[in-house]
């Protein structure tokens, strides 16, 4: 299933879309399992296969480069990333997407567009706590393509269950280049940036708080860089 969708969404990044990608070295040298990636978000879909495709190239020998796609032949198949159920059910591709490795988990703070408070279900924290001890995991600590909104201290929860080894991915672009799904193009031309920072661990006594402090300002969504991007907001297009 992660070959037949990189095989599809393969020559949208490539044919329409500039590739700037930085720091995928990192990946390389993680552990097999226990290895959680944070990041902001931008489109439902887009950006999340994006990640798929730069970390595959990474695991192939090609950091920082997506061009050949070789890596497909035979990708790491221990990849998942967290989605919201009722967007994993909203049309047949998302349908498909969700066979290669979706979460699903259910939104306790959103459901069918209006705003609610549901509590945690304990289900949706034990699919990602047993998906990082067979493999990696994707996240979006936000929870929504908004920008500089809070994380959701689920994510520091994890971490401080888990300990696992969290890299923090910083991505842009993407919002200019496709609709809000990120499944139709909206500009061509326009840069696609990913880096892809060193991997951070946290100590045991560091609070959830701390934690969240911590995993925000990585992923540049901490209130400091609402303030840079106010004055630069084209910080990474080119």
């Amino acid at each position: 299933m992660i070959r037949m969708v990189g095989s599809i969404t393969w020559p949208r990044y490539n044919w329409w879309y500039y590739t700037d990608i930085q720091g995928a070295e990192h990946i390389q040298t993680l552990p097999e399992s226990n290895v959680l990636f944070v990041s902001n978000h931008q489109t439902y879909f887009a950006d999340v296969t994006y990640m798929f495709h730069v970390i595959e190239a990474a695991i192939d020998g090609r950091p920082n480069d997506v061009y050949f796609p070789s890596y497909l032949k035979v990708p790491k198949a221990n990849i998942y990333f967290v989605a919201a159920e009722e967007t994993m059910k909203s049309g047949i591709l998302p349908k498909i997407m969700a066979l290669g490795g979706a979460l699903t988990v259910k939104r306790t703070w959103r459901k069918d567009g209006e705003d609610t408070a549901r509590p945690v279900d304990k289900k949706d924290t034990g699919k990602v706590t047993q998906a990082l001890k067979e493999g990696w995991v994707i996240s979006f600590p936000q929870g929504t393509t908004t920008p500089f909104v809070p994380g959701r201290k689920g994510t520091a929860h994890i971490i401080q269950q888990t300990g696992c080894t969290v890299v923090p991915i910083v991505i842009d672009g993407f919002r200019r280049a496709f609709d809000k799904k990120g499944l139709k193009k909206k500009k061509k031309g326009v840069t696609l940036y990913m880096d892809v920072k060193a991997p951070i661990r946290f100590e045991n006594d560091e609070s959830i708080d701390e934690i969240m402090l911590k995993v925000m300002t990585e992923i540049e969504q901490s209130p400091e860089f609402l303030k840079v991007t106010e004055t630069s907001p084209d910080k990474h297009r080119k």
